[in-house]
């Protein structure tokens, strides 16, 4: 069933995920911060564009957003210009921010004051994944509010689940990007070995991810990598922001996370070589910048 529906939010990942709703046949209004890149977006896709988050808001069932950070979503959502000063009684907030679960928490309770419906929906899969329409979207909220969504999720999504009450999409997130540090700091560290070694570094990547050691980054980024490319796919500089935000809910939590934090400090190391809008997968470049030469 196609609806009318707004999306805030143009980036690298907004951008294809607002053409695919245009493309299931949704009638989409879309805001961003710099004008032209709305026009462009309406230039190839239809629909029309909004002077303000609340004008692209208005008589949309669904408005959608995605944007930095805590604050970026304040701007955009909050005050007489943002997004929920322009909702109809009824509509439905999803938030594709990676945010913190409380400034989530914080937007569901306005949202319910103003009988709206509001659902944390950060994502996973990457600027391919956006393109491609195979997110993993992970939610947070009330029932009857993820209802009344879900299908309009499926129009980019894999894998679309409601995790639990409002702020519980952004906690999976953020156990999400734990996950991945993990794994691309022990993959980094053993292409390292390899080349170190005089393996052939491709020839290993082969074996191994026939076996237990096989995963999404092995697979996308290992080409990547041994090639010392690293100008592509999720940035550094958004990857420390969404560890930040972990490592401050584990604080809260009373719990630690020392290999987050750990890989945290490399990816400031990474920075230091001038690689803030490097891919994640440059925690490889940090090695190979003290690699013995032989």
């Amino acid at each position: 069933m196609s609806e009318k529906v707004a999306f805030i939010g143009l980036g690298v990942m907004g951008y294809p995920m607002a053409g695919h709703l245009a493309a299931k046949g949704h009638d989409v209004t879309v805001f961003n911060r710099t004008g032209a890149r709305a026009e462009a977006w309406v230039a190839a896709h239809g629909g029309r564009s909004a002077g303000t988050p609340k004008m692209a808001a208005s008589g949309a069932s669904i408005v959608f957003a995605c944007v930095g950070a805590d604050n970026d979503l304040r701007e955009v959502a909050l005050g007489p210009d943002g997004i929920y000063a322009g909702m109809d009684k009824g509509a439905v907030f999803v938030d594709h921010t990676t945010a913190s679960a409380d400034v989530a928490r914080v937007m569901h309770t306005e949202a319910k004051q103003r009988e709206l419906g509001f659902i944390d929906a950060p994502v996973s899969g990457g600027q391919a994944g956006a393109e491609n329409g195979v997110l993993t979207v992970m939610c947070g909220g009330d029932s009857d509010d993820f209802a009344k969504v879900e299908a309009a999720i499926q129009s980019y999504a894999k894998m679309c689940q409601l995790m639990g009450p409002a702020g519980s999409g952004q906690l999976t997130k953020m156990v999400n990007q734990i996950c991945i540090a993990g794994v691309v700091q022990g993959l980094a560290e053993g292409i390292n070995l390899a080349v170190s070694a005089g393996l052939d570094g491709a020839q290993v990547v082969e074996v191994i991810s026939k076996g237990a050691a096989q995963s999404w980054q092995m697979e996308n980024r290992y080409k990547t990598m041994l090639a010392d490319e690293y100008e592509h796919g999720f940035a550094v500089q958004w990857m420390r922001k969404d560890l930040a935000i972990c490592m401050q809910e584990a604080k809260n939590l009373g719990i630690s996370l020392p290999m987050a934090a750990l890989v945290d400090q490399f990816y400031a190391e990474v920075e230091a070589l001038g690689g803030s809008r490097w891919d994640t997968s440059a925690l490889l470049a940090r090695l190979t910048a003290v690699r013995p030469k032989k």
